[in-house]
């Protein structure tokens, strides 16, 4: 291969791994046809399918509530938080499709992930696959996970990144108060205030017109069900409600694996080991497993991300023996504990900035 090598990409990115583990890299190609052999990477549709059925069931069942029992508050709020639950479990399945862990093709994970995420949501597949797919090559890497720009403009995160804020003078939040205003800025208004239009532009600015069409038909399924019960300005005030209950439910769940783990520039360490180190785990429960469409099994997910999420259980064992043969530590924590780290690592983290802001 020395003969293809060309050159480095820069002085500061490297093209290849200088920190990579050999053996660790050598022994998870063995887990992965372990894996294979198991037949963990073959889903099962009927899983699969009663998901979609139950997320269908939801959505009619919050029309009906209306239908039946009008419009007055109790129905409407009824109403809202059973969209609400609809909405959250069709994105955690839209990732599933999102993922190609459901067919064997990607033509029917591409049209249902279109379906689930477009007309089920109102959202473009396209912006989810350009936003997803750097998440996964490079969890918790500055300038390179979309999941963590809101380093620095609106949250100092990770220690190593918080201090070096603070060295740099910069302030652009009061970031030592960030575990106070997370709960403004973060769980409630990332869907409503910020996706909601931005999915717009994006599908405009690179002219992906079969996502708008899946758009445009949420659109219209929505408006022309509701609107004869609500009128336009329930409808409105219906969209905001459920747009704003899912993305408090969006956010803890997606934040609680990634956000208290290692954040730190690209240091070129090797795959494996870079999915390891910004992962955790929350504990298996039934409702732990639905809550957080199988994402409570967030290590074993960026191990394997074509992998059914049904299968994540059984291949946990394996790559716990894994992790504690090569030292490396796997987190498994309560649901509220992971809730909690949220919190706690935005708090240590704006002290680690005020104090080399103050002093350093």
């Amino acid at each position: 291969m020395n003969s293809l090598l060309i050159g480095e990409l820069s002085p500061e990115q490297p093209s290849f791994e200088p920190t990579k583990n050999k053996e660790l890299i050598y022994e998870f190609r063995e887990l992965q046809a372990t894996v294979e052999r198991m037949g963990l990477m073959k889903a099962n549709h009927v899983f699969f399918l009663l998901y979609l059925l139950h997320i269908l069931l939801l959505d009619v069942a919050a029309w009906l509530t209306l239908w039946v029992f009008g419009t007055s508050f109790v129905p409407f709020l009824l109403c809202a938080v059973l969209l609400s639950t609809a909405q959250a479990q069709a994105g955690w399945l839209q990732h599933d499709f999102g993922h190609l862990s459901v067919f064997s093709t990607s033509t029917w994970n591409h049209l249902l992930h279109h379906f689930v995420i477009g007309h089920l949501k109102g959202a473009p597949a396209s912006w989810w696959n350009h936003l997803h797919f750097q998440h996964h090559a490079k969890p918790n890497c500055f300038r390179k996970d979309p999941d963590i720009n809101m380093h620095p403009f609106f949250f100092a995160l990770g220690k190593i990144l918080s201090v070096e804020l603070g060295k740099q003078k910069k302030k652009y939040m009061p970031y030592n108060h960030q575990h106070k205003y997370f709960f403004l800025i973060g769980p409630p208004a990332l869907l409503p205030l910020y996706f909601q239009w931005y999915i717009f532009y994006f599908v405009f600015q690179r002219k992906k017109w079969v996502d708008l069409a899946w758009m445009i038909s949420f659109y219209a399924r929505i408006s022309l069900t509701y609107m004869p019960l609500l009128g336009l300005k329930g409808l409105l005030g219906l969209f905001f409600m459920v747009r704003f209950l899912e993305s408090n439910w969006f956010v803890w769940v997606t934040q609680m694996n990634h956000i208290p783990m290692h954040i730190d520039h690209d240091r070129n360490m090797d795959w494996v080991s870079t999915q390891l180190q910004a992962t955790c785990n929350v504990h298996k429960s039934a409702f732990n497993d639905w809550f957080s469409g199988h994402l409570n099994f967030q290590i074993e997910h960026h191990l394997f991300p074509m992998m059914p999420r049904h299968n994540y259980h059984k291949v946990a064992p394996l790559v716990q023996s894994l992790c504690a043969k090569h030292g490396i530590e796997y987190q498994s924590k309560p649901l509220f504990s992971a809730f909690a780290d949220i919190v706690y690592s935005l708090k240590e983290s704006g002290q680690l900035w005020l104090d080399a802001y103050l002093h350093q």
